[in-house]
């Protein structure tokens, strides 16, 4: 934006922001269907509720007004005044907004000064959100006017948004469940109830290391999460090795068996252990009738939990590390054999520390993931306490103690900011860059033969085993009782998908077709946003610098840490009141969803943009274009292998989550998962089944559009068979 002329951009933003106040309805999200559409546009706007008496909306009007002034008198304030206006108009929204509630004023200070109860409001609808993000741009467009962020609108507006999303959707509900682990049982503050919490033996003991006791639940979580962070870490780089830099035969189908798990609800997946594992599981029964070792539950514990969640989490670790393995230059590798190098050498000196970025991103995702995890400790966990499991029966057991659980929340927020802290060490400052703008017409080198042996040792049991727990699933599908009764049936299936011809059409009269279209709206409008979001947030972390990086780009984690039952029951306390006022609705689910799953899109794009040399951008700017144009024509196809791993597992975690959302869903927008967890407590184990096995057949296909859609990065690198053999070069004359 020139100095003194107004883009157009923010002449939009000003329409939109006046928009919004004087013609959208002010009040309510899909509250007033039943009004007339003038009533609806018109007559709910916050211009006419102001003059019918609400006042305290009409100063609003006033940094509206503001932001006219740089139109109609351009001069050199002209980002001055953007951003003023744009900073007093969104101080008025959320000052009114947390001030007056439905029964009045909410803070004691204004019930003592004016008269009690006072004005009545519900919660924001779409003119009141309208107006507040223009303000919030108009906002950013003034800072970049002033020369933040060197003038560029793009970036500031971007950082604007971002920071915005994750304080309203992350911070502000995180925060109103942990502001109850400093209050007593009658919502006052009480700190040392925190210290008494925090310090209990039951979270910190370590009575297993000299006696039979078993150990604090913290450590147990904490030891759980180390093992599953590095086990998916190394699965994930074998899968990731064997898909890039071989020639095995069945690599897609390797490909497909890596990524196979995260499309299977978690519960699902403990469910096929104990059939294989457990005291009558098939795996079982074998070994004793065979070769008579004993029937045990070893299944249920540690062992069970570690198993489960390395099927559950080493696809994020395939997801990010298979960007990374492609990315790696193959000039520096031969480079490294010109220099006499061997093939070991080479991989354990160049190629592994240039992956540094993706296994410290996979390790950070599965140890968090891990900490998170509510399913599989809840199916298996047995007497090995976690602190997910924990804090959930804090919440809705028999003790309903919602300090507790904030507590336990805490303690898991400081395991996530200390790996995060680990993470940042173990980097360094260190340049990872291997994609840049010069020709590289190198050819991928083939692992060392120990290197490829230890791959294939690791990758191609797992896949079978993988395949074996697969097979339980579909065969409980298909017969009448798992484990009593082998008849083949389809009633499972026509139960949940029965589909009926009447005289107006085909009618779905299967009791899962309701929950399967709300799951199927709400995954296909999350994905993309999530994606969004969270490629925007690494492109801003990895190109931008600005103060609080840091603690921004630990926010973009937040979410992701705490268990999906905290969670779930912080968004019911924090938006089931005004100002924010969407629990019952849709869109609590698609916001719960895209800043639960974000993470993922933010950790995969900074490791592929790790690699990425930012003189490619710098080239795209130097030429003229702005930063939108060189992020979408010039960054982004680089980005394809993060935006295919943001994009499956948003899909795919919106299809299988249960933990956040069983508090969240409604007999409108009741999903798969809730529907599957009460028919597993109705012990309807093969409907259950039958479901799931559905949901991942159209997640496979979902899986393939997406990678069909988005492509693959091109490099112009050469493959080994477009190589010229040796015989050939000589041959030239």
């Amino acid at each position: 934006m020139r100095e003194h002329t107004m883009s157009r951009a923010t002449l939009g933003l000003i329409v939109l922001g006046w928009v919004g106040f004087a013609l959208l309805p002010w009040y309510g999200f899909d509250r007033n269907a039943s009004l007339e559409f003038s009533d609806y546009v018109i007559g709910g706007s916050a211009l006419a509720h102001g003059l019918r008496g609400a006042w305290w909306l009409l100063p609003v009007l006033a940094p509206l007004l503001m932001a006219l002034r740089p139109v109609i008198f351009p001069s050199s304030s002209n980002g001055t005044w953007l951003a003023a206006s744009g900073f007093v108009g969104l101080a008025l929204i959320i000052l009114e907004g947390f001030s007056i509630g439905l029964n009045g004023w909410t803070l004691d200070a204004l019930k003592s000064f004016v008269s009690d109860p006072g004005p009545s409001q519900t919660g924001v609808g779409y003119g009141a959100a309208l107006t507040s993000a223009s303000f919030l741009i108009i906002l950013c467009h003034g800072l970049a006017a002033r020369g933040w962020c060197r003038g560029d609108a793009f970036v500031t507006s971007s950082i604007g948004v971002v920071i915005a999303l994750i304080v309203v959707f992350v911070f502000f509900p995180v925060s109103t469940i942990l502001a109850s682990a400093f209050a007593d049982n009658s919502g006052n503050f009480a700190p040392s109830e925190f210290i008494v919490k925090f310090l209990d033996r039951s979270i910190w003991g370590l009575d297993c290391l000299w006696g039979d006791l078993r150990c604090g639940v913290a450590w147990n979580t904490l030891f759980l999460g180390l093992l599953v962070g590095v086990g998916t870490t190394a699965l994930g780089l074998a899968f990731a090795l064997i898909a890039t830099r071989t020639d095995f035969r069945f690599k897609k189908v390797l490909r497909v068996m890596s990524v196979l798990p995260i499309i299977t609800p978690p519960f699902v997946i403990g469910l096929a252990l104990i059939l294989i594992f457990g005291r009558s599981g098939a795996l079982s029964a074998v070994l004793w009738e065979w070769f008579g070792v004993p029937r045990s539950r070893w299944i249920y514990g540690l062992p069970g939990v570690f198993i489960a969640q390395l099927l559950a989490f080493t696809p994020i670790a395939f997801l990010v590390l298979i960007g990374v393995v492609q990315g790696i230059s193959p000039t520096l590798e031969e480079a490294s054999q010109t220099l006499r190098a061997k093939s070991w050498t080479t991989f354990w000196t160049v190629t592994l520390p240039l992956m540094r970025p993706g296994l410290a991103n996979a390790f950070l995702l599965g140890f968090v993931e891990s900490l998170a995890d509510f399913g599989n400790p809840l199916v298996l966990g047995g007497n090995y306490e976690v602190l997910s499991t924990k804090i959930f029966f804090a919440v809705v057991g028999a003790q309903q103690d919602q300090g507790r659980a904030a507590v336990l929340s805490i303690i898991l927020l400081a395991f996530t900011l200390g790996a995060f802290w680990l993470q940042h060490a173990w980097l360094g400052k260190k340049v990872y860059t291997t994609v840049t703008g010069k020709g590289d017409a190198g050819i991928p080198l083939p692992l060392p033969r120990r290197v490829a042996l230890a791959s294939y040792f690791t990758a191609v049991p797992w896949a079978v085993f993988t395949l074996g727990v697969y097979a339980i699933i579909l065969v409980g599908a298909f017969v009448r009782s798992m484990g009593r009764d082998y008849t083949l049936t389809l009633e499972h299936f026509l139960t949940a998908f029965r589909v009926e011809s009447t005289g107006a059409g085909l009618y779905f009269s299967g009791s899962a077709w309701d929950s399967f279209f709300a799951t199927m709206k709400v995954a296909a409008l999350s994905a993309p946003l999530t994606a969004a979001i969270g490629l925007l947030t690494a492109y801003l972390l990895t190109r931008q610098r600005f103060s609080g990086q840091r603690a921004f780009e630990f926010g973009t984690l937040l979410s992701f840490a705490i268990p999906g039952t905290v969670v779930g029951v912080s968004y019911i306390l924090a938006f089931n009141v005004p100002p924010i006022e969407i629990t019952g609705t849709g869109f609590i689910l698609v916001m719960c969803f895209v800043f639960r799953n974000m993470p993922v899109g933010v950790r995969s794009g900074i490791a592929t943009l790790s690699q990425i040399d930012k003189s490619l951008d710098e080239a795209s700017l130097t030429l003229g274009a702005r930063s939108a144009t060189t992020m979408r024509r010039v960054v982004l196809p680089l980005l394809r292998p993060a935006i295919v791993a943001s994009l499956v597992y948003s899909f795919v975690r919106a299809m299988t989550a249960v933990s956040a959302v069983i508090f969240l869903v409604t007999a409108e927008y009741n999903m798969a998962t809730t529907y599957i967890v009460g028919r597993v407590e109705a012990g309807e184990f093969g409907l259950a089944i039958a479901y799931s096995t559905v949901l991942i057949v159209v997640m496979l296909f979902a899986i393939v559009a997406i990678q069909l859609a988005v492509g693959e990065r091109r490099l112009g690198r050469r493959s080994a068979s477009a190589a010229p053999s040796p015989v050939a070069v000589q041959a030239i004359p």
